[in-house]
């Protein structure tokens, strides 16, 4: 076969040849083009992802597994990652987000940990287009229509409307599990002699050449695209998932590996190429649901399946596990001495590697170029004016972008398993650990818009927002995941928006000591109508050593004091406000807030100060999108009781509407107010004003009543 239908570039198929000695065969050829592919060798991020900092105090497991893995005491950790399932959701949209939701949990699972929690960033084009309507209606089906039969409970999200995501929507399917720190699986300890077991679903057709459909572009009609797509099956992996348990609990495995991108391919060669030894699969041996070509079993993508690395010894007792689970299990070939990767069919060997050149495709620094409309997308408009705010506080939270998404959680069970301690809705998603009175949270953010109008500052708010959230709950920084979006890398003007988010990411994490524990990075996400804006998505856990320290919203009462800890304006540059109230072709424009270490690192650390102060009653959020308008309506909403706020001479829009910085809303009783105060000593802290009433009252500004900022809040978004 010609190396380019491979997906190999001459320079590429050149360094194969150098490496083998010889030309390779046309099975050596596909193998090498899908692990060489985007999706499997990270090649065009590898050595941007090193600037990731992957050291911290909690930190157990780091990148180089299937998934990271904190420490959260008591001998108990937790194990989260997240992957993209971009591609397939755009053209199968059930399928599609189905199998990324089965595919993570999978990757929890090979650590040796329970899964205990999902999550999902999904990024739509607008509800009103009937296309983004129809993907995102399939994709939210898919996601419960698997999750709640696999018995995983889905425990929060993010959810972002934008024209640029339509044709080709997001989906970033997020993963934990809870994992005893002395029983963590890797995927480093194949010893030689040792046998490939394959376990669960037998090998089909469907999504045969995964890997290599999800790095390139997506084209107008994707027709061609369907065979790429897998079907799953929850409750074959809910089994799975218990036998998998069930075979370390009885010691009976060495280690395991989810068969996702590329297949029996990529799982067996990097258990390989990671453990230093070689591996034969022999191809009669593996069940097939129907007749296949050798480079069809090792590419397809059937779901519902591990790779077991077993001790022979122990064979026959995983064997009968299995049966007990009524899940395939045969020996499909073994771990050698020799560093070869071998197929074998029928007695005659058909593909003869060296693993390394599976494990090692050549790192890609693509040209790099500042777009040219930079200095514009970084201008704040000046003279963003409002004639009528509280109008303009009603249209943000009855948009799409600021109402209420229980439509979308409500199709999904969040409280299986009985662990839930905040369900979706709130700022955080938030985990009971086992055999303790702590909880472990979990913080999703993306922000494309920032992102877009400045990639290195938008990336930086993302991150450090993420933390703010967390450090008010009540959280101590444990770790970071990401999923880093983004169009495709051969553009110059799209490689340079990569490079500066991942640098703006690596910076906040190292200014607040979070290491980055997993990820994953999805490109090419394009249609011929154009790419979609610089989207890393970020997950950060944290540690609330006791639940009576977790802080939320909603729990304002009549008398209370209203205060905002931290500066009284942030950026109105690709708020929301500039977007929906201020564009009329909703174009982000403007830098966000200019990130500040130490100020960042003074909110973090007095936030987390004041929620561990038991004397002190108070209900808090985040200023994020929307600003403070938001914020407080959000509070008048869900606490039921009004506010009176007074901004003094101060420019109504950039207090109301600016967003970023470390800012936060508290509403705290008189009696606790003096103490609260005393917390944030060397920060700004501002009185605004009181809970009272059934409205939002800002002096000479706006008074909008609770009941219409709640049917706008609950009733907007289509």
């Amino acid at each position: 076969m010609n190396y380019r239908d491979a997906g190999l570039s001459d320079g590429e198929y050149n360094k194969i040849k150098e490496m083998l000695g010889r030309e390779p065969n046309d099975l050596e050829t596909i193998l090498t083009g899908v692990m060489w592919s985007e999706h499997c060798s990270y090649k065009s991020t590898r050595r941007l992802l090193a600037k990731f900092p992957q050291k911290g105090r909690y930190l157990v497991q780091g990148p180089g597994e299937n998934a990271g893995v904190v420490d959260c005491h008591g001998g108990w950790g937790m194990a989260f990652k997240v992957e993209s399932h971009n591609h397939p959701s755009a053209v199968a949209p059930y399928q599609g987000a189905a199998t990324g939701v089965g595919g993570i949990i999978r990757d929890i699972l090979a650590m040796g940990a329970r899964p205990a929690a999902s999550m999902d960033g999904l990024f739509f084009g607008m509800p009103g287009s009937g296309r983004s309507s129809a993907l995102a209606e399939g994709i939210v089906e898919g996601i419960a229509g698997y999750g709640n039969a696999v018995g995983v409970p889905t425990i929060g999200g993010k959810t972002f409307y934008d024209p640029c995501f339509e044709g080709n929507p997001l989906v970033n399917a997020f993963s934990c599990g809870i994992v005893r720190l002395d029983r963590i699986v890797s995927s480093k300890t194949a010893r030689v002699g040792d046998l490939a077991v394959l376990l669960g679903s037998k090998t089909g057709r469907d999504g045969i050449a995964g890997a290599s459909f999800a790095s390139r572009e997506l084209d107008e009609g994707n027709r061609e695209s369907r065979g790429h797509i897998q079907i799953g099956d929850p409750f074959e992996e809910k089994l799975l998932i218990e036998c998998c348990l069930d075979l370390l609990e009885s010691e009976l495995i060495v280690s395991m590996q989810d068969m996702g991108a590329a297949g029996i391919l990529s799982s067996s060669s990097e258990i390989a190429h990671k453990s230093g030894v070689g591996i034969e699969i022999v191809c009669e041996r593996i069940p097939l649901r129907e007749e296949m070509e050798p480079w069809e079993i090792f590419l397809s993508e059937s779901q519902e399946r591990m790779l077991l690395i077993v001790s022979p010894d122990k064979y026959e007792d995983v064997r009968a596990t299995a049966d007990h689970y009524a899940l395939e299990c045969a020996a499909a070939g073994s771990i050698t001495d020799d560093g070869r990767y071998r197929v074998i069919r029928n007695g005659v060997t058909l593909a003869d590697l060296p693993v390394g050149i599976l494990g090692d495709a050549p790192a890609i620094d693509w040209p790099a170029a500042v777009p040219a409309d930079m200095d514009e997308r970084r201008a704040v408009p000046r003279d963003m004016k409002s004639s009528d705010p509280g109008g303009d506080l009603l249209k943000m939270i009855g948009s799409p972008h600021g109402s209420c998404r229980r439509d979308i959680w409500t199709q999904y069970d969040c409280q299986v398993q009985l662990r839930t301690a905040a369900e979706p809705g709130e700022p955080v998603s938030a985990l009971r650990m086992p055999d303790s009175d702590s909880l472990v949270l979990f913080a999703m953010e993306a922000e494309p818009w920032k992102c877009r109008a400045d990639p290195r500052i938008g990336a930086m708010e993302t991150m450090a927002h993420s933390i703010r959230v967390l450090a008010l709950a009540g959280a101590d920084v444990l770790g970071m995941t990401n999923c880093l979006n983004f169009p495709s890398p051969e553009h110059p003007e799209n490689y340079y928006e990569l490079v500066q988010c991942v640098e703006g990411l690596a910076a906040v994490c190292r200014d607040m000591e979070c290491p980055v524990v997993s990820g994953n990075v999805s490109l090419y996400n394009e249609t011929p109508r154009g790419g979609i804006y610089p989207t890393p998505l970020v997950v950060t856990a944290g540690l609330v050593p006791h639940y009576t320290y977790f802080v939320s919203g909603g729990h304002a009462r009549e008398g209370d004091e209203v205060y905002l800890a931290g500066p009284t304006s942030g950026s109105l540059g690709s708020s929301r406000w500039q977007v929906l109230c201020h564009s009329k072709d909703m174009r982000p424009k403007g830098a966000s807030w200019m990130y500040d270490a130490a100020k960042e690192k003074d909110f973090v650390s007095k936030a987390v100060l004041v929620s561990r102060k038991a004397d002190i009653k108070k209900s808090a959020r985040v200023v994020a999108g929307g600003g403070l308008a938001v914020a407080l309506a959000k509070e008048v909403i869900f606490s039921g009781v009004g506010m009176t706020i007074d901004i003094a001479d101060k420019n109504p829009e950039e207090v109301l509407f600016s967003e970023g910085g470390p800012r936060a809303l508290y509403v705290i009783p008189p009696a606790s107010a003096e103490k609260f105060v005393s917390c944030w000593k060397g920060f700004p802290v501002t009185r605004l004003g009181t809970a009272g009433g059934n409205s939002l009252v800002v002096k000479g500004c706006f008074e909008v009543s609770r009941d219409d900022l709640a049917a706008e809040f609950f009733g907007g978004g289509k």
